[in-house]
């Protein structure tokens, strides 16, 4: 048994690890990398039960996988949240954000219900006997739970940067805003891929009441840091060149 929960530390502590890492952002999803993903995962669970129904995969060896699938689950989640923690940390105070109840609070109700159910889902808590399942998996949910806890899904623009989902954008690295509709806001802003610098654009939601006030520090921001935008955009033309 210690050989296992040995196993499953190591799990935990790697997969918490690549969390952590800058290797994947959210921007880089898109309906059809999601839904090959789920279909993807469905049918690995679905050989799973047909395996297990016909012997082939017996409880001894179910149980363990299990155990590793919630671990590493786990572990990936609370790499991702201390990641998103890490950057919202780093990215200075917040200057302005578009706050209502269902993109603010909501999501943070949703992450508290799943964290206090993956508390309990331990059995930490209650009279249920423990087992290396329920530990688990409710380590799964709480990380899960952290992870929508730090996640905002509006923008928060700071006095570092835009803080976009889980991708801060520098302020060097915003080249442009303007009004899409009057209530919709375009910025333009540029992402390394690979080796190559790249244009991107996200629109988001502004009240009209709040024009002024967002308008204010974009102007503000984009005059602080134009030398530092002129010089990155001139250095990048050299290189094209």
């Amino acid at each position: 048994m210690w050989i296992l929960s040995l196993f499953l530390l190591i799990i935990l502590a790697g997969s918490a690890y690549a969390g952590s890492l800058k290797l994947f952002t959210l921007d880089k999803m898109n309906p059809a990398n999601v839904l090959n993903s789920l279909l993807v995962l469905l049918l690995f669970f679905t050989l799973l039960i047909v395996a297990y129904s016909f012997g082939y995969f017996p409880q001894s060896i179910a149980a363990p996988f299990m155990m590793i699938i919630y671990t590493a689950v786990a572990g990936f989640f609370f790499g991702y949240a201390s990641r998103l923690f890490r950057d919202r940390s780093d990215s200075g105070t917040i200057l302005y954000q578009n706050r209502s109840f269902w993109v603010d609070h909501a999501p943070n109700l949703l992450a508290a219900a799943l964290i206090i159910f993956g508390f309990y889902r331990t059995s930490i808590l209650t009279d249920l006997p423990v087992t290396g399942i329920r530990v688990t998996s409710g380590l799964s949910l709480i990380g899960f739970g952290l992870f929508n806890w730090t996640l905002k899904a509006v923008p928060e623009f700071r006095s570092k940067g835009v803080l976009l989902l889980d991708r801060l954008i520098h302020w060097p690295d915003v080249i442009s805003w303007h009004w899409h509709e009057e209530s919709v806001l375009a910025i333009e802003y540029t992402v390394k891929v690979g080796e190559e610098e790249r244009i991107k654009q996200f629109t988001t939601a502004i009240p009209v009441s709040d024009r002024k006030e967002i308008e204010m520090v974009l102007k503000s921001k984009m005059d602080e840091f134009a030398d530092e935008r002129q010089e990155k955009l001139f250095n990048g033309e050299k290189t094209d060149h």
